[in-house]
C-alpha cells in the first residue's frame, strides 16, 4: 500500500460517507476531475466531495465544487442517487445538475488533507466520445454505458454497479 493509499484510508475509509456532486455541462461537454488515487491508479469523477454535518446538501456541494474547481454554482435540479462500496471506501453519492454563476477557474485543494497528498491532478471537460476512451476502472460507474449528454440528463433512481463485493 503506497502512502497516498494509506492516506486515502486513514481519512474516508472504515465508515459510511455522505458525499454530494455536481455535473456541470456546458457547451455539450462534462467537468471531470482526475483524482490520483496511489501508485499508477487515477480515477475520474465530476466535482464534490463529503458532507459536513450541520450543512444542507446544496450547501456543502457548493463549498466543495469552489474548493476544488474555484467556480460558484448554482444547483439546478437533483439527477440520482449512487452507492459506491469497495472497502474500506463506502459512499452514498448524492448527484446534482449545476450551473456556473462566478468565480475563477482553477484547481483547487481538499482541506481535508496536506498538501503531500492532494488528490486532484486535473480537470477537464470532456465530450462522451472522450469519457468513452477513459478505461472503466478508472472513471465513475455512473459514466460507464452513457452514449450521449441525454443519458446523462434522464439518470433516476438508485444506482450501484460497482459493488461486486455484495455479491
Amino acid at each position: 500500500m503506497t502512502k497516498l493509499e494509506k492516506e486515502i484510508e486513514e481519512k474516508f475509509g472504515g465508515r459510511l460517507r455522505t458525499r454530494v456532486n455536481g455535473v456541470l455541462i456546458q457547451n455539450e461537454k462534462i467537468l471531470l476531475l482526475k483524482h490520483k488515487m496511489g501508485g499508477n491508479k487515477y480515477f475520474w469523477s465530476v466535482p464534490g466531495g463529503g458532507m459536513k454535518y450541520g450543512s444542507s446538501a446544496t450547501e456543502n456541494l457548493k463549498r466543495e465544487f469552489l474548493e476544488e474547481t474555484g467556480l460558484e454554482i448554482e444547483i439546478k435540479r437533483f439527477i440520482c442517487t449512487s452507492e459506491h462500496l469497495a472497502p474500506p471506501l463506502h459512499a452514498i453519492e448524492l448527484f446534482f445538475e449545476v450551473e456556473v454563476t462566478g468565480g475563477e477557474f482553477k484547481m483547487g485543494k481538499d482541506p481535508e488533507l496536506s498538501d503531500e497528498f492532494q488528490l486532484i491532478t486535473e480537470m477537464r471537460f470532456f465530450d462522451i466520445e472522450n469519457i468513452a476512451f477513459i478505461k472503466k476502472e478508472e472513471k465513475h460507474h455512473l459514466f460507464w454505458g452513457i452514449k450521449s449528454l441525454n443519458d446523462v440528463r434522464i439518470w433516476k433512481g438508485y444506482f450501484n454497479f460497482e459493488n461486486n463485493c455484495l455479491k
